[in-house]
């Protein structure tokens, strides 16, 4: 289906909503370190976060080693500042929608690293800052599977 990246996720219960998403949808989630929380079993299990029966849940030590293991995949960026409307972008199977930290969105370095036209954002009312990580993942996601027909 689709890959959702987590660049440098922060706080676990939006994690773990995330997860429980990809594990619905039938999405691969891969988290990028640094992350704020620890995935040993005894931090997982206390935050909700038992991912092992629940999704594909893929870590990697920084972008670039996400980056070499979504080799062909089309990177969509969704943030505050993106310059086209998620709605109007055409999702096919195997997108990767690449999401930043709760407190820091994504990195100037990060953004270079996907085209402008596939720089994305969820509108909201003026003056708000963000919507919650795992809603805004959620939102998006629900968005490409309807365009895709619902598979799986």
């Amino acid at each position: 289906m689709f890959q959702i990246v987590l660049v440098r996720p922060e706080i676990p219960p939006n994690t773990g909503n995330v997860i429980r998403l990809c594990a619905n949808t039938g999405c691969v989630l891969h988290l990028v370190e640094p992350l704020g929380f620890e995935l040993t079993r005894k931090a997982v299990r206390r935050a909700g976060l038992d991912y092992a029966e629940l999704a594909d849940v893929e870590v990697h030590a920084d972008f670039s080693a996400c980056l070499e293991r979504l080799a062909g995949a089309r990177l969509f960026s969704i943030e505050t500042e993106g310059s086209r409307v998620y709605s109007e972008a055409q999702f096919r199977k195997g997108d990767a929608l690449v999401f930043g930290s709760e407190t820091r969105g994504l990195s100037r370095p990060v953004l270079e690293q996907i085209p402008r036209e596939r720089q994305l954002t969820i509108p909201m009312r003026a003056g708000n800052r963000s919507l919650n990580l795992s809603n805004a993942v959620a939102v998006v996601v629900y968005e490409a599977w309807r365009q895709n027909g619902f598979p799986g």
